[in-house]
């Protein structure tokens, strides 16, 4: 049996149009760009781009559905310059290439985002082949930006379930990020797929959504109520670990019950230049350390500090860092 080695990360691949303007217009009337700017966007591409600038030394693969236009062709020449296999990254004449519009306002860093969901819709199970891949690890996400992999599936529950369950049964172990929207889809959405997943990585909000827990109160984190989120997605299905990311730091759960946490590292004032990406910058950090067999305290430490190198920039990968220097920021500034 070949020893599996690599990450295959599929899902959601997105063109950010990062646009500055000089104040936010009320209806009708205008603004002014005085700068624009082109950024990585979705799970996939944000990870292994991430991955790569860290240089690991394992085979990066991606996977997904992007549109026969500029902008796909611009994620094609980024995986080609990066050594990101593009054998499972398809292209379609039927969408553009998803895209968002980030208008920035320039002196206040206000965001407000746009969003063309384009080719990421038609995303479906048979643009996934796992006997072509001798990857390790599948990521999949962002769950609930999807929209064929969201749907009901009779078998699995979702589409999504069907595809995780269908790259373990192939060989690969799985995990899965989904988005922080403010609905009320979570748990119809995520719970169904929990069963065929290894390492479940998301948020404080995504957790409390899908669980239904309160886990944040304005500056408050609620460390009980986060604990109790995390046992009930475990209790649901996830085979391996729930990690979990907050301002403050992370901390994940085993299926055996065993418990690690970290603080994330103190930037100093001026550091941060946008928080777009900070979580896939994380899930990255994770992903390499559990490919690389490494401890779980020693997973949170560098997705913490590769979270860090991707706050010193307003694109989501911009900021990154190879892996020593990412380590060094912790090092220089210290844990919370």
């Amino acid at each position: 049996m070949t020893l599996r080695k690599g990450i295959l990360a599929g899902g959601n691949w997105i063109i950010d149009h990062v646009k500055i303007i000089d104040t936010w217009p009320s209806q009708d009337a205008l603004a002014n760009i005085s700068s624009r700017t082109r950024g990585t966007g979705g799970s996939p591409y944000n990870i292994l781009v991430d991955l790569a600038v860290m240089g690991v030394s394992y085979p990066l693969e991606a996977a997904g559905l992007v549109g026969d236009d500029e902008d796909g062709r611009s994620i094609f020449n980024d995986c080609d310059r990066l050594k990101i296999s593009r054998d499972q990254l398809q292209s379609t004449d039927k969408e553009p290439t998803s895209y968002t519009d980030v208008m920035t306002v320039q002196g206040s860093g206000r965001r407000t985002f746009f969003h063309a969901r384009g080719a990421n819709a038609l995303l479906d199970r048979e643009h996934f082949d796992f006997q072509r891949t001798q990857s390790k690890i599948f990521h999949l996400g962002y769950l609930l930006l999807l929209d064929r992999l969201d749907s009901p599936s009779a078998s699995h529950g979702t589409v999504a379930a069907e595809v995780l369950a269908s790259a373990q049964a192939a060989g690969l172990k799985t995990s899965i990020d989904a988005v922080s929207e403010d609905s009320d889809r979570f748990a119809k959405i995520i719970l169904p797929a929990l069963p065929h997943v290894d390492v479940c990585i998301m948020n404080e909000f995504e957790a409390g959504r899908v669980t239904g827990k309160k886990i944040r109160s304005g500056e408050h984190l609620d460390r009980e109520m986060l604990r109790e989120a995390m046992r009930l997605l475990i209790e649901a299905g996830v085979k391996e670990r729930v990690v979990v990311h907050f301002p403050e730091g992370a901390c994940a759960l085993g299926r055996d019950g065993s418990w690690d946490e970290h603080g994330s590292v103190i930037l100093p004032s001026g550091y941060i230049k946008g928080a777009a990406g900070a979580g896939d910058a994380f899930t990255a950090g994770v992903l390499h350390a559990w490919h690389e067999n490494q401890p779980v305290r020693d997973a949170l430490k560098l997705g913490v500090c590769a979270a860090a190198a991707n706050l010193g920039d307003e694109t989501c990968t911009g900021g990154m860092k190879p892996l020593d220097e990412c380590l060094a920021l912790g090092r220089t500034y210290g844990f919370r």
